[in-house]
């Protein structure tokens, strides 16, 4: 079985830190516990304001359709965080496991 990790790295306005952390804890719940994805979120030690969300997938079926399983919540929580983005610019990369 193979598995699919994106990964997207942004930066987060500054000044929007403490409204970000709470928009990612309840992002986290929301994916874990209503949508069982294996879903993380870091920060990335040593730059300021610099987060790294992670999803890991079991299997292209499951990679191909995260943005298809988006719930209405989902979709307001990424839209809430999305804003908070310095630029709205956000980095994605893609790895799959040999």
């Amino acid at each position: 079985m193979t598995t699919y990790i994106l990964n997207i790295s942004y930066t987060v306005r500054p000044g929007e830190r403490e409204t970000f952390l709470t928009v990612a804890r309840e992002l986290k719940e929301h994916f874990a516990t209503e949508l069982g994805k294996n879903y993380k979120i870091y920060e990335v030690k040593g730059k300021e304001n610099a987060f790294v969300e992670q999803f890991v997938c079991s299997s292209r079926e499951e990679f191909d359709n995260l943005e298809d399983d988006l719930t209405e919540k989902g979709e307001e929580l990424v839209n809430r965080l999305t804003d908070l983005i310095e630029g709205e610019k956000a980095m994605y990369s893609t790895l799959i496991e040999l």
